[in-house]
């Protein structure tokens, strides 16, 4: 993207840094007035929501170079993120998230099972309705999408490899990945501030959740005080300190797997960010039965989420809403993939009648994997970030695998020959 860099007003991190604090700052402002016009505004729209939107215009416009900053990676999803992850985990009540129960499981796998139901159908029929679209190695490009759709970044390049897809081709559908997955992250976000009156409608059962945020709430209550300097220094330690060691394990044992055990790749055990990612979040959970819990009381949970409010500004600065028109039919390829997949995961949510949260964090821990689905679920409630922490990890377990599967039928119905 160099022509961009070039042409974008604002090239410096700093500044883009400055912008995007300051952005946070004015949103959460506004969101915060109790009468008049943005008390009615924000009745309709959810903060969280417009800390994505906003960068994504900064991006679009040109204002920002989202494509080259280095806000999101190494700063936002290497560094803020596990941080975020390790004082969320901290705070969690394990046994609470334990009796959410086995359909939050199922409601995962079918999600999976549904991405790669979606892919397949969709190409046949794009290939009925626009031929030129899934022509030539476009089968590939949607491997490699199906890998991020599944599990994340590190099983999208996976499969790029794999696969042996073309630069352009894997460049088109990176585009197709935020165009199309980060919209549909910002409708859940949108849509979690109505999920009682969904809930409701549905008659879904809400007791598991709403039992895991009032035990939440009471303990936050139990322990509730005035932040000294030292619980402050002891917050950004414990998170700081365990992202240093995470990144300290994460490259050698990553190296090991990669070198010793032979489906490491398979399932991403070779990528220190997998690693990064389990080590913060149970390292958080260790940390969850022990005295460090009650630093919740000193607002733990409260710096973890504002951590996830710079992430999801990062993650929008990646949105170009402009660069699909470049190829649209890719773009309606992505819509209708997704769309089987939203009636599928849908579908089976009303018939087993979970609660919307899960129909949420279900699919959020797929297409958006372990950057954004904890995003997603502190959009219900803080306490349930940790939960799309957990199934967001797993997807990266399971991308490389589940996506290769998803190549090889696409491969077969292309009659494209094996490189």
């Amino acid at each position: 993207m160099p022509e961009t860099a070039r042409t974008a007003l604002i090239s410096n991190d700093i500044v883009v840094l400055g912008l995007i604090a300051a952005t946070l700052g004015l949103v959460f402002w506004t969101s915060s007035r109790e009468t008049g016009l943005w008390k009615k505004f924000y009745t309709y729209v959810p903060a969280l929501l417009l800390c994505y939107f906003i960068p994504g215009i900064y991006n679009t416009i040109g204002l920002v170079d989202g494509a080259n900053t280095k806000l999101y990676n190494p700063v936002a999803s290497r560094v803020l993120l596990p941080a975020a992850l390790v004082l969320l985990t901290l705070t969690i009540d394990l046994k609470g998230v334990l009796k959410l129960g086995p359909k939050l499981l199922v409601m995962y796998a079918v999600s999976s099972l549904s991405v790669m139901t979606g892919a397949i159908a969709a190409f046949v029929l794009m290939r009925a309705v626009h031929p030129e679209t899934v022509a030539g190695d476009t089968w590939g490009g949607m491997a490699a999408l199906a890998g991020s759709w599944i599990g994340g970044g590190a099983n999208m390049l996976a499969m790029k490899e794999i696969f042996q897809v073309d630069a352009t081709t894997f460049g088109q559908f990176a585009v197709v990945d935020v165009g199309v997955g980060y919209v549909w992250m910002a409708v859940l976000i949108f849509l979690a501030s109505r999920a009682q009156a969904i809930d409701a409608r549905s008659g879904a059962d809400t007791r598991g959740i709403e039992e895991l945020k009032q035990r939440i709430e009471h303990f936050q209550a139990q322990h509730q005080r005035v932040a000294s300097l030292s619980d402050l220094a002891m917050i950004v330690g414990i998170a700081f300190g365990v992202v240093g060691l995470a990144h300290a394990i994460a490259t050698p044992l990553s190296g090991w797997f990669a070198a010793n055990v032979s489906w490491a790749k398979t399932v991403s055990l070779h990528e220190p960010f997998f690693w990064v990612v389990a080590i913060s979040t149970f390292a958080g959970l260790a940390l969850s039965f022990t005295r460090a819990r009650t630093l919740e009381g000193a607002g733990a949970s409260k710096i973890g989420s504002l951590l996830l409010y710079f992430l999801i500004a990062c993650i929008g600065l990646q949105m170009d809403i402009l660069a699909l028109l470049d190829r649209p039919w890719l773009f309606a390829l992505g819509l209708i993939w997704i769309s089987i997949h939203i009636a599928l995961l849908w579908t089976v949510g009303r018939l087993l009648r979970v609660p919307f949260f899960y129909f949420a964090i279900g699919s959020q821990s797929n297409i958006g994997g372990p950057a954004s689905a904890p995003v997603v679920a502190s959009a219900f409630h803080p306490s349930l970030a940790p939960v799309g922490a957990l199934l967001g990890t797993l997807g990266y377990a399971t991308g490389t695998g589940l996506a290769y599967i998803v190549g090889v039928t696409l491969r077969s119905l292309a009659g494209a020959t094996p490189a």
